[in-house]
Parts: structure tokens; sequence; C-alpha cells
């Protein structure tokens, strides 16, 4: 089976993590994913993505940066809450096909 890997100093090293960041409005980023491999969860990795990715905001000179997640993601959560964010909305839904909290979270850059 095939994985995906990058190129760092000329080996092959696994990806264990991503994030897409992505514009909402010219003042707006939407932080829209946040993915680590299992095995890699608790070494900080989830942490260092959100923190390069509002590093990448703020020089992009956003104003905000905005995500929608559920009240069951505790560590991504805690990643976001770490990170600066604040909690600003939450409401059941029943999008995944049972009863859920999503939650808005926003940081304000400027």
């Amino acid at each position: 089976m095939l994985k995906s890997v990058t190129v760092k100093d000329s080996v092959l090293v696994p990806l264990v993590g991503s994030v897409l960041l992505m514009r909402e409005t010219p003042e707006i980023a939407r932080l829209r994913l946040l993915l680590v491999e299992p095995k890699a969860r608790g070494l900080g990795i989830g942490a260092r993505l959100v923190e390069e990715t509002v590093r990448f905001a703020r020089e992009a000179r956003y104003r905000k940066v905005t995500l929608w997640t559920q009240s069951v993601l505790t560590a991504a959560r805690r990643i976001y809450e770490r990170a600066g964010f604040k909690l600003i909305h939450h409401e059941t839904h029943d999008t995944f096909g049972k009863e859920l909290i999503g939650e808005t979270w926003e940081l304000e850059l400027r």
C-alpha cells in the first residue's frame, strides 16, 4: 500500500498530519481541517500545525481565523483553546446521523 510521504534532506518521511486554511472573506480565514494520524497523536503535532496556520494567517494579513468543530473532539478543542481561539457559538445538530453539538470558534488576529 502506498503511503503519503514528503521528502526532507533526500529522505522519505511519512506524513502524519494535515491542516487546511481557506479564505472565507478578504479579512477572515477559515480553518477547515485538522488531522493527525492516530499513531502520531499526543506528540504536539496538532498544536504545531495550528500554530503555523495562525502564523500564516497573520502574515497574510487576515483579521480573524474561524473554525467549526464538534464538542466531542476534546483534543482538538484543547488545541484551539490553547492557541487563543474563543468559543463563540454552539448548537445541537444531527448532520452526521446522530445528535452532536457543533461549535464555532474564532481567533482575532489584530
